[in-house]
């Protein structure tokens, strides 16, 4: 089909739009946001526009060639997300009586792409956690003693940054240890903290007060402590400011999390209870942090010896 008839003079209304409607139907900002901007690269392949693209115009040929174009450009995990946000859209368009229901079968008749990164970030090391901890606590103030806890329940419980800005107070047993994390896709799972995690939680409760709301609450100059929720931002600027006291390289809030997953792999806890306590919904995506068989591979190529000897250095 030529592009202009597959674009529209006038754009529908938002409630006939498939891409806005598909959008719009979404539980999380979050998802919104990414998913919205997956079919922006959709529409910018195909010239034009999610407004003005007749979605419904959309074959299995334009849809396997949207695929080709996408591997040409992205991680084969990017090309994933982008085509699940396409499918998403195509439903819509059935749905909403633009399309057939054979026609959409057929266009989302698409193989996954096939491939596998390594996952981005660093791992810390336990004297970095150690150090982060220690920075923390030299800091008398309120606002210390709750970087310290928001630090370990993000190693502890292995909480994404958007989970450990959504928890009240109510999410937190202190006498258990039970704490109930609302992850993606609106998602309920238990993490449960012991040892450290749970004192370094139990005294910012002590200062923070017993009023209903958000866990974590900001803490103004004067060292008062409010009652309103911290913002993503907020919980990244803390790490950072920590991470530069304590002197340890620049890591994300993902960064705990991620060494939470392999430090629980490492010590031997079951790959499919870590996957649950991690709120990932396929175990694949939590062997891609296990990196133990890396380390198989560096102790295998070391059985291996080739007779080499330097060459002395003979400048001089």
């Amino acid at each position: 089909m030529p592009m202009n008839e597959m674009t529209l003079t006038r754009p529908l209304p938002a409630d006939q739009n498939p891409a806005l409607v598909y959008v719009a139907s979404l539980p999380s900002k979050t998802g919104q946001r990414t998913q919205a901007q997956a079919l922006r690269v959709v529409a910018e392949i195909l010239d034009g526009d999610v407004r003005h693209l007749r979605w419904s115009a959309l074959r299995y040929q334009h849809t396997a060639a949207i695929r080709s174009k996408l591997i040409s450009q992205y991680a084969p995990a990017t090309v994933n997300k982008i085509l699940a946000a396409l499918r998403g859209c195509l439903r819509a368009c059935w749905r909403l009586g633009q399309m057939s229901a054979e026609d959409y079968q057929r266009a989302i008749d698409l193989r996954p792409v096939s491939g596998e990164t390594l996952p981005a970030g660093r791992e810390l090391s336990s004297g970095e956690i150690l150090a982060l901890m220690q920075a923390c606590q030299r800091d008398k103030t309120p606002a210390g003693t709750r970087d310290a806890a928001m630090i370990a329940l993000l190693y502890a419980a292995g909480l994404r940054r958007a989970e450990i800005v959504a928890l009240n107070l109510a999410d937190a047993d202190i006498s258990t240890g039970r704490l109930i994390v609302r992850g993606k896709r609106s998602k309920e799972r238990t993490a449960y903290l012991n040892n450290g995690a749970l004192d370094a939680l139990a005294d910012w409760l002590a200062l923070r007060g017993e009023f209903d709301g958000p866990l974590f609450v900001p803490i103004n100059r004067g060292a008062r402590v409010l009652s309103s929720r911290l913002s993503n931002q907020a919980v990244y600027n803390v790490l950072l400011k920590r991470g530069a006291e304590a002197m340890v390289d620049n890591f994300s809030p993902h960064d705990l999390r991620r060494t939470f997953i392999s430090d629980l792999l490492d010590k031997g806890a079951d790959i499919a209870t870590v996957s649950k306590m991690a709120g990932h919904a396929n175990v694949q995506t939590t062997a891609r942090y296990d990196r133990r068989p890396e380390e198989a591979k560096q102790k295998a190529a070391s059985l291996l010896h080739v007779p080499y000897k330097r060459r002395k250095n003979e400048a001089g």
